[in-house]
């Protein structure tokens, strides 16, 4: 494919691409295959010879499109915003074209482990410095990490991969990690001869969008000299509106803030932003200079070398994405975003409460609402399993306690009141069919 080729079919695929955004409400938001249907309908190697470009495009349609699920869709509810928007995807074409390796940040997930063994780090160091006695594995087996038992799994990922010991604090009635519960757990590991030295406070919880008491566990971290992290992977962007900023209270007494862009903020995926309070606690952590990478710079203090910030030596160019999409959004187009996607929540949050035979199981927040049919936890697997089979819809659940509770989340950049209100309707007719069948 040379240029003029390039610039021919890099216009067809954005036609298409706009063709497919504008038409994406009548694709079923779900695909309607089973696991393996792809491998009847490919060869078994590749071609020897070049195809046409095409037969490509109608394989698109006829075997890749089958097995989609549309995250984009105004009917997809499920686990939290992947965010998209046109701006994104000029960046996204342009940092593909440029091809820069970037040395910036990964995803949350990696965000949580980074911090993690920076902490792990700067804690075994000054242990040392005070005891030299003592060995690296000697402090290794005694450092406890500590988050919320809502917290994500990536969190025990983390510690799995840091060979630390994580321990749970039980959350409180609101599903938020208060004070008094990680003090007692600290005080019970250190009286055990433990080392805490981590904390995870999480803003926006992905079960129920519940919120840590930051103000409470903030000051507790800092006067034990333990690390805190805050997760904010979905909530972050609602920070951009003031009247979310409460959520943020705390934040001064954090070593480490996450939070995705590419969650809620219209920035494609991946894209997600750290920021740590001493930047020498990462770099000491993780700082390599072999020859080959040495520059001129490097020492002059004049640049941010974000390669000594992370696990993987670069990344693509994804402050770019970020770049377009604040500038063509702007600050107040961007409020305008989050705050329609919170009302729209609130919309759900109302239309359920209307209908006596359901419940609302947390405060709704932000752009999530989780409820459940009053009854068992049967009948409500149930109806999830009718709302996913008929593909008009797709949701996801959690468990808060011992109830299993579906989760309503505002995800797409197209959704609108009309949406939420035949959504609801479609999930009241399940219902209903759910519980004649109960009673049969």
């Amino acid at each position: 494919m040379d240029s003029s080729e390039f610039r021919r079919r890099g216009k067809e695929m954005v036609d298409y691409i706009a063709d497919y955004l504008e038409g994406i409400e009548g694709r079923p938001v779900y695909p309607d295959v089973e696991p393996g249907y792809l491998r009847p309908l490919i060869p078994t190697t590749a071609p020897q010879e070049p195809e046409a470009y095409e037969d490509i495009i109608r394989d698109i349609e006829k075997i890749i499109m089958p097995g989609v699920t549309h995250w984009h869709s105004p009917y997809f509810f499920a686990y939290f915003p992947t965010a998209s928007s046109y701006p994104a995807m000029l960046a996204d074409m342009l940092c593909g074209a440029i091809g820069c390796i970037g040395f910036s940040w990964g995803s949350a997930s990696e965000a949580t482990l980074v911090a993690l063994l920076a902490a792990r780090t700067k804690v075994t160091r000054q242990l040392q410095a005070a005891s030299p006695e003592l060995t690296q594995a000697a402090i290794m087996e005694k450092l406890v990490a500590y988050t919320s038992d809502q917290a994500h799994c990536s969190v025990e990922r983390a510690g799995l991969i840091g060979g630390v010991k994580l321990k749970t604090i039980p959350s409180d009635g609101n599903y938020s990690m208060r004070a008094s519960a990680l003090q007692k757990a600290l005080e019970q590991d250190k009286a055990a001869g433990l080392i805490p030295f981590f904390v995870v406070v999480t803003l926006g919880t992905t079960s129920c969008c519940s919120f840590d008491n930051l103000l409470e566990v903030g000051p507790i971290c800092n006067l034990e000299g333990v690390w805190l992290h805050i997760d904010a992977a979905y909530a972050g962007s609602a920070f951009i509106c003031p009247e979310f900023r409460y959520l943020l209270n705390g934040v001064e007494f954090a070593d480490s803030f996450n939070f995705n862009p590419h969650k809620w903020l219209l920035v494609n995926f991946d894209c997600s932003a750290m920021w740590v309070k001493k930047r020498t606690d990462l770099t000491g952590a993780f700082k390599m200079d072999p020859i080959y990478l040495k520059h001129s710079h490097q020492d002059s203090g004049l640049i941010t070398d974000y390669r000594h910030w992370q696990i993987p030596l670069g990344r693509r160019f994804r402050s770019l994405k970020m770049w377009f999409v604040f500038r063509m959004y702007g600050v107040r187009g961007l409020q305008a975003y989050i705050r329609k996607h919170v009302a729209l929540s609130h919309e759900f949050e109302s239309l359920v409460r209307q209908d006596p035979r359901f419940e609302i199981c947390t405060e709704v927040v932000l752009g999530l609402v989780c409820f459940r049919l009053k009854g068992s936890n049967q009948l409500n697997e149930t109806l999830l399993q009718r709302i996913n089979s008929a593909k008009k819809i797709h949701l996801v659940p959690c468990h808060l306690r011992d109830k299993f509770v579906l989760r309503f989340a505002v995800c797409s950049r197209t959704v609108e009141s009309i949406h939420v209100q035949l959504a609801w309707e479609h999930i009241r007719e399940l219902a209903s069919s759910v519980l004649r069948a109960e009673k049969e």
